[in-house]
């Protein structure tokens, strides 16, 4: 299964990613978005994972000022869905054990220039927060993790 996790550049550096939630194509998310295929469908996951790097972003000094979500291929009995959350989100799992780097397909990441934003938006700024949420983001393989600006 294709698993969207919010993250922090610097946690790119570490040999594994401690358990969290992240957000998938789950039969809650489905439901809430009829209309939409696949591709549409594993794009809204990701947007949320976007979201919510930002909660860990704020949480932490160190972390760069960009939004990362790291896609990663886990079996279906290491994700748990999680009914009825309390941010409400349909797309919202458990992972059961931490992430290894193997297991990262690959990462989306702000480009450097969208770091005054992140800023801003983590500050309160729902100004910078709507320009986020026009922002693409930009993906790297995971043989390229080193190459990613910071």
């Amino acid at each position: 299964m294709r698993i969207y996790l919010p993250a922090t550049l610097d946690e790119l550096d570490a040999s594994e990613l401690p358990p969290r939630r992240g957000h998938a194509v789950t039969a809650a998310l489905r439901a809430a978005l009829p209309d939409e295929d696949d591709e549409g469908l594993e794009f809204a996951a990701q947007l949320m994972a976007a979201d919510d790097s930002l909660d860990l972003i704020r949480a932490s000094e160190a972390a760069p000022r960009l939004r990362l979500v790291v896609s990663v291929d886990l079996p279906d009995a290491r994700v748990t869905t999680v009914e009825d959350a309390e941010d409400g989100a349909p797309s919202l799992v458990e992972i059961v054990g931490t992430v290894a780097a193997a297991d990262i397909a690959c990462v989306h990441v702000d480009e450097p220039g969208a770091a005054a934003d992140v800023g801003a938006t983590v500050a309160g700024d729902d100004e910078a927060g709507e320009r986020l949420d026009d922002a693409d983001l930009l993906w790297y393989d995971a043989s390229e993790l080193a190459a990613i600006p910071r």
